[in-house]
C-alpha cells in the first residue's frame, strides 16, 4: 500500500578545521536525535520512535573516499525511555540516567576518539562532535547508537542510518546511480494493534533482558511491506540487515538470481551470481537486480515465509542498458604467512537451572577486565572464532576490514577439556560472497571461524563484539587495544 520511501541525505551546514594542523577545513553536520511518531503502514496509527534528523531511517551521509566531514550527534531525546530497562546488566544499573546514546558508525576507519567508545555516553542537552578521515575504500557503512547496556533499545526505537563512502575508482565502473541506486535498511519490529512498538521482555520485572528479540513484521526503509515502481532495466540494492537479532535469507519470488558485487567494505573483485545469500544483523550487501524481461510483471523479494519489499516492474522496455563490468576492484588477498600471530577466542554462553540463558562473554572475560587482545599498528594476526553454542554470531571488530578464511567443524567437549581443536570436518572455504573485505563475520555454531586482519590505521582503544543486539549488551563485547610498535 506504500511506497518505498528513500531516506533523505545529510546536508552539511557549513564547515569546520580539520583536526591536526593540516589548514583544511571539511564538511560539518549538525543532526539531533529526538522522538517521533510515524506511519510505518497506511493503515496504522504513527508509532512513536527515537530517529536521527527526524526520519527513520535517519539520513544518509554521502561521503567522498580522503575527504573527512565532522558530525555533531546531538541529543535531543526525552528524559525516560519508553522501552523495558534492564538494571541489572552492565552499564545500565539504575544509578545511570535512563536515556543515554552515543553513536559508532559501523565499519569507518577512525581515530579512537571519534569511533563511539560505549561508555563515551551523553544524556539528553548534550552533544559529541566526532571527525571522520573517511580514509578508506568505496563502501556502505552505517551509524547506529552505542550506549552500554542500552544500545539493543535505542537501535531498536530507530536510531541507525546509512553512511556511503565514494570513490573514483567506483565511479570509472559507471554501476547503475541515482534513481536506480536504492538504499535499502532492513529490520523487524514487534507492532502491536495499535501501532505501537513493544520489545519483547522476559517475564522477570526485575531482569527483563531476553537473549534475542524477534518481530512480527518486516520493515523496509521504516515502512511495513512496501512497493517500488522499477524500470526494466538493472538496479543497484545498498542492502543493510539493521534487525537486532534476525537473519535474512533473501530471495526473489520469480527465482531469479541477484548479482552480489559487493559487501561490508566495499566491492568484490567480480560479481559473484546468487539465487539467495544469508544476512546477519550489522552485515551489508550490494546486489544488482535485472528487470529487464520482466517487464509489466510484480516480483517480490523475500526472507523465508516473509515478503519484505514489493517490485512493480514497467511494461515499457527500457531505452538504456549498461552491463555489469566483469572485474570490479582488485581484492590483494593477505597470505596467512604475513600474521605475526594467531589467536584462539571463544565465544561463551552460560545458562541457568531452567535452561535459559544468562550470560554472554567472549573469551571466557567481562567488559571491565583487562584487556587481553593488544595487536601492534599495521601487524597482521589471524583470528579463530571457536563457538560451541548452537548459534551463529556476527563478530564485528571496530576500525579494521578483515578477509575470512574458512570455517571447520569440530569437537567443543575435546577443546574444553584438553584446551585442543580436534576438528571433524573438512575446511570450508568461504561463501563466494565473501570473497571481498569484510567487517562483520557469521562465526557459526559449532565450528571454528577464522579470518586474517591488518591493524591499521590509528593506536588506541575499540572494540569487538557479536552483534546479535541482545548479546552485546549481556556482556559479548569486549575491548581491544591497538598499540604502537
Amino acid at each position: 500500500m506504500d511506497a518505498l520511501p528513500i531516506p533523505p541525505l545529510a546536508k552539511p551546514s557549513g564547515r569546520r578545521k580539520e583536526p591536526g594542523n593540516t589548514g583544511h577545513t571539511v564538511p560539518y553536520y549538525r543532526v539531533e536525535m529526538r522522538e517521533v511518531f510515524s506511519k510505518l503502514h497506511r493503515d496504522l496509527p504513527p508509532t512513536r520512535l527515537w530517529c536521527v534528523g527526524g526520519s527513520f531511517p535517519g539520513p544518509t551521509f554521502d561521503v567522498r573516499g580522503g575527504e573527512g566531514a565532522m558530525i555533531e550527534w546531538v541529543n535531543q531525546l526525552p528524559q525516560r525511555h519508553f522501552l523495558p530497562i534492564d538494571h541489572t546488566l552492565h552499564g545500565a544499573e539504575a544509578d545511570k540516567p535512563e536515556v543515554r546514546s552515543v553513536v559508532h558508525v559501523h565499519g569507518a576507519k577512525v581515530p579512537p576518539e571519534s569511533d563511539g567508545w560505549p561508555e563515551d555516553w551523553y544524556t539528553s542537552g548534550k552533544s559529541a562532535t566526532y571527525y571522520y578521515p573517511n580514509r578508506q575504500d568505496a563502501a556502505l557503512l552505517w551509524y547506529h547508537d552505542h550506549a552500554m547496556g542500552i544500545n539493543r533499545l535505542n537501535i531498536y526505537a530507530g536510531l541507525l542510518g546509512l553512511y556511503v563512502v565514494r570513490d573514483s575508482v567506483e565511479d570509472r565502473l559507471q554501476l547503475p546511480a541515482g534513481r536506480y541506486e536504492i538504499p535499502l535498511v532492513l529490520c523487524d519490529r514487534l507492532l502491536r494493534r495499535d501501532g505501537s512498538l513493544e520489545y519483547p521482555v522476559s517475564g522477570k520485572p526485575d531482569a527483563p533482558w531476553v537473549p534475542e528479540a524477534f518481530g512480527n513484521v518486516m520493515l523496509a526503509n521504516g515502512k511495513l511491506c512496501p512497493y517500488l515502481d522499477v524500470e526494466a532495466r538493472e538496479y543497484r540494492f545498498r542492502i543493510l540487515n539493521g534487525s537486532n537479532g534476525r537473519f535474512y535469507h533473501l530471495s526473489l519470488s520469480n527465482g531469479q538470481p541477484f548479482h552480489l558485487i559487493g559487501t561490508d567494505q566495499g566491492l568484490l573483485p567480480a560479481p559473484v551470481e546468487a539465487g539467495a545469500f544469508v544476512q546477519a544483523p550489522g552485515e551489508r550487501v550490494d546486489a544488482v537486480v535485472d528487470f529487464r524481461g520482466h517487464e509489466g510483471e510484480t516480483l517480490v523479494l523475500r526472507s523465508d515465509s516473509f515478503e519484505l519489499l514489493q517490485f512493480r516492474v514497467a511494461r515499457t522496455k527500457a531505452t538504456s542498458f549498461s552491463p555489469l563490468p566483469k572485474q570490479l576492484r582488485p581484492v590483494e588477498r593477505i597470505p596467512e604467512t604475513a600474521a605475526v600471530r594467531t589467536r584462539v577466542v571463544t565465544i561463551d554462553e552460560y545458562m541457568d537451572a531452567a535452561g535459559d540463558s544468562m550470560k554472554m562473554l567472549l573469551n571466557r572475560a567481562h567488559w571491565d577486565m583487562p584487556i587481553t587482545e593488544k595487536p601492534v599498528l599495521d601487524s597482521v594476526e589471524i583470528w579463530s572464532i571457536v563457538n560451541p553454542t548452537d548459534d551463529s554470531h556476527p563478530i564485528h571488530l571496530h576500525l579494521v576490514r578483515f578477509q575470512v578464511l574458512d570455517r571447520r567443524r569440530y569437537d567443543p567437549r575435546t577443546y574444553f577439556t584438553t584446551g585442543q581443536l580436534r576438528y571433524t570436518g573438512p575446511v570450508d572455504p568461504p561463501e563466494p560472497s565473501e570473497s571481498g573485505w569484510k567487517d562483520t563475520v557469521r562465526a557459526h555454531g559449532g565450528m571454528v571461524t577464522r579470518f586474517i586482519v591488518r591493524f591499521e590505521g590509528y593506536v588506541g582503544r575499540y572494540v569487538w563484539h557479536c552483534h546479535v543486539l541482545e548479546h552485546e549488551d549481556n556482556e559479548m563485547m569486549r575491548p581491544y587495544e591497538v598499540v604502537a610498535k
